[in-house]
């Protein structure tokens, strides 16, 4: 229910890329990084998201607030917008995880009150009530300074020992009084099903002598109760209220209409869903039990790529593993901003492969990716690089190894984040290389065509399979590029009017490549009438 106050246009823009910004520094450096010391990173990343003027948020906003739940998996932050309009936001950032991983995460086979709210008779799952908690109890790190000390007005520091709700009315007692504070409750996936219940409980405080009027705006998020939580949330009185979602993004229609998804994604483009994705779906739809989750309506529900007009190209294949990664595509931060037309918000360094992936402690490679900065440093596994050096366009960074032992992620963290594990990432101590696949060219075809499969850890005597199948004709040329023949189309459980698309992997001794989209081949029809040699 919209007030009848002044009201505020939409700025799903500038709100989508405040709760983006909520996901700096998600993850602790993997060779280890106290409470203390991720906030920190967290704070310099999001000042200097909030600063930069090439984003939608056009560099006006403040830092005022940053908490973290104690076992770090939920952040929030206060932010004020310089530029005269008197603007607040609470940014919400829920566990970091994959986006199934994440509707699994909420415990939806439960229900709790959500008294928070006011009253005893609104029902929430148990999940999202935890994570509620942590956030509206999280208190600002110690150690973390204020955006500036010793002014008045809204360039004071808030004091750093308080709530959420505590740092909230000392910002509002400091702000002007004219125009009217409002404060904007935002997040994205689970960070968004949490806004829906902070806000609420926000709305339902007391705020003397400055009270605001408050926006709840949402993104990709999940549902958070049942119809009594919903009729609550859209009673409320909002001089705002969005939800919005791609179309085609999984996690929204958990808790209330998962079960479409098994028609997912429409042909030509796909990739369909395959017999374990339909399975998958149905078994984390069943963990609600006998509970019937309902979205808010919120006045403006915006439904984006209705058409599916955007998804990503190099996931159309109809494996399991190219359904759940253009669900993450879908569902990611990136895919909202430019859906709603924002610039992209950082997230953080890339490492796309090394100069070399064994050897031993002392000696010297290259990493090469991208988003590498100054303050950037280096993780082999749980144990810290301290002799390297960048490139100053960010595209790759010279380091001498640490001693260790095993095969190890490298990895690259900065103020924005961690760059994720990649297969081409991993270092071998004392070798061999591990193996891995990480193209083949061409990826689609016909049996008995050469193919040039490019990767690491290959070696004279490697074995190349397309799904179970043999290759023919294998020859390595090299530790990082190998020829083959493709063997005749696997028939097993193949639809007859699809191409069949296998993974190929090289297996060397007892090692074998880990399997993803960029190793797979896709077969054309011919081919299972024993294909074309040319």
């Amino acid at each position: 229910m919209a007030t009848s106050a002044q009201p505020v246009p939409s700025t799903a823009p500038v709100l989508m890329t405040l709760a983006a910004i909520a996901a700096t520094a998600a993850v602790a450096r993997p060779s280890g990084e106290s409470r203390l010391e991720q906030a920190l990173r967290a704070r310099s990343g999001i000042t200097s998201l909030l600063q930069d003027p090439t984003l939608a948020t056009g560099g006006t906003w403040q830092l005022k607030w940053l908490g973290l739940s104690p076992d770090n998996a939920n952040l929030a932050y206060i932010a004020w917008n310089s530029d005269g309009s008197n603007q607040i936001v609470v940014s919400v950032r829920g566990t970091v995880s994959e986006p199934l991983d994440t509707m699994e995460d909420l415990d939806v086979g439960t229900v709790v009150p959500f008294t928070a709210g006011g009253s005893a008779d609104i029902a929430v799952s148990t999940g999202a009530m935890a994570a509620f908690t942590q956030v509206a109890t999280a208190r600002g790190i110690t150690g973390v300074p204020g955006a500036a000390s010793g002014s008045d007005g809204p360039d004071a520091a808030v004091p750093v020992d308080a709530t959420l709700a505590q740092a909230l009315a000392l910002l509002l007692a400091v702000v002007p009084p004219s125009p009217q504070p409002t404060v904007h409750v935002t997040g994205h996936s689970l960070g968004g099903c949490v806004a829906t219940m902070l806000a609420a409980y926000l709305q339902a405080q007391t705020w003397t002598p400055n009270p605001p009027r408050f926006a709840l705006v949402t993104f990709a998020a999940p549902t958070a109760g049942l119809q009594s939580f919903a009729d609550h949330v859209d009673g409320l009185d909002w001089i705002l209220h969005e939800r919005h979602v791609n179309a085609y993004d999984v996690v929204p229609l958990a808790w209330s209409d998962l079960l479409e998804a098994r028609k997912w994604y429409p042909h030509p483009q796909g990739p369909r869903a395959t017999a374990e994705v339909e399975l998958l779906l149905t078994e984390i739809n069943l963990l609600t039990r006998d509970n019937v989750y309902v979205q808010p309506l919120a006045d403006s529900p915006v439904s984006w790529n209705p058409s599916y007009d955007w998804y990503n190209t190099l996931f159309i294949h109809k494996t399991t593993a190219d359904f759940t990664a253009q669900v993450a595509f879908q569902h990611s931060n990136f895919s909202y901003l430019y859906l709603l037309g924002a610039p992209r918000v950082p997230a953080g360094p890339v490492v796309t492969g090394l100069s070399r992936t064994a050897g031993e402690g002392g000696e010297q490679l290259t990493i090469n990716g991208t988003g590498f900065t100054p303050d950037s440093v280096v993780d082999f596994g749980p144990v810290a690089c301290t002799e390297f050096v960048h490139d100053l366009e960010g595209m790759w960074i010279r380091a001498v190894v640490p001693d260790g032992v095993g095969i190890v992620d490298v990895r690259v963290t900065n103020r924005f984040g961690t760059s994720p594990a990649v297969p081409l990432g991993r270092f071998a101590y004392g070798g061999p290389a591990p193996v891995v696949v990480a193209s083949v060219v061409p990826d689609h075809g016909t049996a008995l065509r050469k193919v040039t499969i490019e990767g690491s850890g290959f070696a004279t005597g490697a074995a190349v399979r397309f799904k179970d199948e043999l290759a023919y004709d294998v020859a390595v040329e090299s530790s990082t590029v190998i020829t083959a023949k493709v063997p005749p189309r696997p028939l097993d459980g193949a639809d007859a009017d699809d191409a069949k698309t296998v993974d190929v992997t090289v297996t060397v001794g007892v090692a074998t490549s880990p399997t993803a989209p960029i190793d797979e081949f896709t077969y054309d029809d011919l081919s299972a009438a024993g294909g074309d040699p040319s």
